[in-house]
């Protein structure tokens, strides 16, 4: 009897929580229908016994230590004040620490440590001003990092080659390879010229994202070694001034040249005669001494391994203490510098002489096989005057008058059109001088609006600057 007692006390039970449960959900499922108040009331109450089940069920798991044995298996959990130890830190943190600024902790995995070659996908951001230029320092912020590294941007050809850029597109994106730690793949970047002074505009540079880590670069960039032809035998010529050795010469054998004129060749060998790097070339036709060779090759470019981390928590003035690399332009505008500027790179007028070619010469027995549409047909100069240019010619009286008749059609003609030129000229004078009046109205109003449009912007930049007083 006893046990059947306690099995029926047991089914009972269970039957029980069965339907506080099921009554539990009901009320759950109740509440924003209507707006009950009891269905509320009823629903918190249901909360209550749910959260004191669970704090039953954590008091039999875990016994009499509660939440300290709880807090060993499952960890800090939000919302709950925890005393962090952290060994290694410099004392310049502590000296410089800023209670009013808050602090993020994080990790980083034991590959994120090491540091490498990161390619990202990147973009000039559409609201910064100015397009960025390849080798001049960024701050990266990427993950729990921000540090400077020097980017070099390429772009991706068909054929899979990367591409060296000197600046980064406007609308469009392009690759850049920097220095720095080990990233996973898929990560946010974000670039940042300068982190103090004053910045006029938007301070975010450029964004992108990471696509992969890599030992070594790929980016390569152009290059065109010149050469002069010496030595010209038909089809072959020896080329000097591309090569300084016979061994660079060994080593481009079978790459292909062409002269300025399009005419396409191919290094054969080195010539131990002449200038050093001197080489035999053949080429598709005959070229001249006048033309210019040049080989087209492409040469990695050194990613430079730079990488400084803001440490502004360690110094007192915070980004202002922080010591940074200083782009070229930078450093011109703060010392005052002149830009220095290459005599070569000037652009100066081409002058060219005029060329004059002999005649095409056809030996007397290939042009008797020739075509009679084929056939040279130049009159060869007479040193004499022909019968027909010296022979007198009589009219009879028929023939003059109709040649005074042309004669007089012909005068009649020509005054007509001396006549019809001149209304033209006129015509165009006065046209020009009214369509002179136009455009000077035109332009009056141009400067008008054009003065109205300075007046507006130097307002907003005089509102800017007294913004920026007083927030400093």
């Amino acid at each position: 009897d006893a046990e059947l007692r306690e099995f029926n006390a047991k089914k009972k039970a269970s039957q029980k929580s069965e339907f506080d449960e099921d009554y539990d959900e009901s009320k759950k499922g109740n509440v924003g229908k209507a707006g009950d108040e009891q269905a509320e009331n009823e629903y918190v109450e249901a909360l209550k016994r749910e959260k004191e089940a669970r704090l039953k069920r954590n008091q039999e798991e875990f016994g009499i230590d509660g939440e300290t044995s709880r807090l060993r298996y499952e960890g800090f959990r939000q919302g709950i004040y925890c005393r962090v130890r952290i060994d290694g830190i410099p004392p310049e943190f502590v000296e410089s620490f800023d209670p009013t600024m808050p602090l993020v902790i994080g990790g980083l995995t034991p590959q994120e440590t090491e540091r490498g070659l990161i390619r990202c996908r990147f973009k000039k951001h559409r609201w910064h001003k100015k397009i960025l230029k390849c080798n001049d320092p960024l701050v990266f912020s990427i993950g729990w990092r921000r540090f400077q590294s020097i980017p070099v941007f390429s772009t991706e050809d068909q054929n899979g080659r990367y591409r060296y850029l000197k600046y980064t597109p406007e609308h469009m994106h392009c690759q850049a390879t920097f220095y720095g730690p080990q990233i996973p793949p898929n990560t946010g970047i974000l670039a940042i010229q300068r982190l103090t002074g004053n910045i006029p505009g938007f301070r975010i540079s450029a964004t992108g994202v990471v696509l992969e880590l890599d030992a070594s670069s790929k980016v390569v960039k152009k290059l065109k070694l010149v050469g002069t032809p010496t030595k010209i035998f038909k089809n072959t010529a020896f080329i000097s001034g591309m090569f300084n050795s016979d061994l660079e010469v060994s080593r481009f054998e079978g790459a292909s040249i062409r002269t300025v004129s399009g005419i396409r060749g191919q290094v054969k060998k080195s010539i131990r005669d002449g200038q050093p790097g001197t080489f035999r070339a053949t080429f598709e036709d005959k070229i001249l001494r006048s033309d210019i060779v040049f080989c087209r090759t492409w040469v990695p470019v050194e990613i430079k391994k730079y990488y400084n981390p803001v440490t502004s928590l360690l110094c007192q003035s915070g980004a202002e203490g922080w010591r940074a690399m200083k782009s070229k332009a930078q450093l011109h505008v703060e010392t005052e510098t002149p830009i220095e500027v290459n005599p070569d790179s000037i652009y100066k007028p081409i002058e060219r002489k005029e060329r004059t070619f002999n005649k095409l010469h056809v030996p007397k027995s290939v042009e008797a096989a020739l075509p009679y549409s084929s056939k040279h047909k130049d009159e060869k100069k007479r040193k004499k005057k022909s019968y027909v240019s010296r022979r007198a010619v009589v009219m009879d009286a028929d023939e003059k008058k109709k040649y005074t008749f042309v004669q007089a059609v012909n005068t009649i003609r020509n005054e007509k059109r001396t006549k019809r030129k001149e209304k033209n000229a006129e015509r165009r004078l006065a046209k020009s001088k009214e369509l002179a009046k136009k455009e000077e109205k035109l332009e009056a109003s141009r400067k008008a609006r054009k003065r109205q449009q300075h007046r507006a912007d130097g307002k907003i930049e005089a509102a800017r600057e007294r913004k920026r007083l007083r927030g400093s």
